[in-house]
């Protein structure tokens, strides 16, 4: 019988964090148990505090501590446009910009059919009826770039553009400050066909 279960335990939830494997897991257990125990507490009391606080904003789908967050309840935001965006994580890349003064909708996910993940798992219905408030004039799909991004875009793209929404997609293109003998193919091809 082990006399470690309370470390193991700690190993094994470090482990759910995405990336983290067995040695890295071990590392930060390690490290918190042996040279900062006073963080390890905090982190406890910090985690324990936002599962109990954080939830969905009624309105975009983020994380808020609000009914409604702060971005949607801010009027200066232009309510005719709404950003699509995969996580918070994505919606605060956007933010960090400066160049977006619209509102979101924060899908919390992407499609991922191998993983059985479909449009309802993401909440497209509740992206739509959002989008389709009378208020909004464009939909801008800002997924990521992967296979499932791509996917995500298409679909929902198709089911708003049937309802008579203007829908534009993020453009694809080359790095500023990067040379092209450098850029993987796919990246060039994109930014000529999406050229201005």
């Amino acid at each position: 019988m082990s006399d470690t279960h309370s470390l193991d335990t700690l190993i094994q939830a470090l482990r759910r964090l995405p990336g983290v494997g067995v040695r890295s897991a071990q590392r930060m257990a390690f490290h918190l148990l042996q040279h900062d125990r006073e963080g390890a507490r905090q982190l406890g009391r910090a985690l324990h505090e936002a599962v109990d606080q954080v939830r969905h904003c009624a309105q975009c789908h983020t994380f808020t501590e609000s009914e409604v967050c702060a971005t949607c309840n801010d009027p200066r935001r232009d309510a005719s446009q709404l950003a699509v965006v995969e996580t918070p994580a994505d919606q605060a890349a956007l933010e960090r910009t400066g160049a977006f003064r619209g509102r979101y909708f924060v899908l919390m996910g992407k499609l991922s059919p191998l993983d059985g993940i479909g449009p309802r798992d993401i909440g497209a219905q509740r992206l739509i009826e959002r989008a389709c408030d009378g208020v909004v004039r464009e939909v801008i799909l800002a997924t990521n770039f992967t296979a499932e991004g791509e996917a995500t875009a298409h679909v929902i793209g198709q089911a708003l553009r049937s309802r008579g929404l203007v829908v534009t997609r993020l453009a694809r293109g080359v790095p500023a400050g990067s040379e092209l003998e450098y850029v993987d193919l796919g990246t060039i091809a994109h930014a000529l066909v999406d050229r201005r």
